[in-house]
């Protein structure tokens, strides 16, 4: 079965080294809290805010050990007055036999207030 597995994490500034770090750091907890091995993501979708212009968060999870073939995107968010700066979000899809109510959404940093009602304690 398919699943999106959602994430989110903020970094300080607009650094590649951060942005870098946040991904990568990100996208591993992801699929470790969700018990998903590489060879089971069907792709994923990263998205930053327009703040985050120094690098593509994608070139980190390229590197991950198991990810060479993974299909990855970069895109923006949209602009919404108000909305969190220097936010990076992903959208992993994955073939899984948890249900719904079973994945584990992971929000680091400021993310943590995108979506409290996801964050299982």
């Amino acid at each position: 079965m398919v699943r999106g597995i959602r994430g989110a994490t903020t970094v300080e500034h607009d650094e590649e080294l951060l942005i870098l770090k946040a991904t990568e750091e990100l996208a591993v907890k992801m699929l470790k809290e969700n018990g998903v091995d590489p060879e089971d993501i069907i792709s994923v979708l990263i998205s930053t805010t327009l703040d985050i212009t120094s690098t593509f968060p994608a070139k980190a999870v390229r590197t991950i050990e198991g990810w060479k073939y993974v299909p990855v995107m970069c895109t923006h968010e949209m602009d919404v007055v108000g909305s969190m700066p220097l936010c990076i979000r992903i959208l992993m899809h994955v073939n899984t036999e948890s249900t719904q109510k079973d994945i584990q959404h992971i929000y680091h940093n400021n993310a943590v207030n995108l979506r409290p009602d996801l964050i299982k304690s």
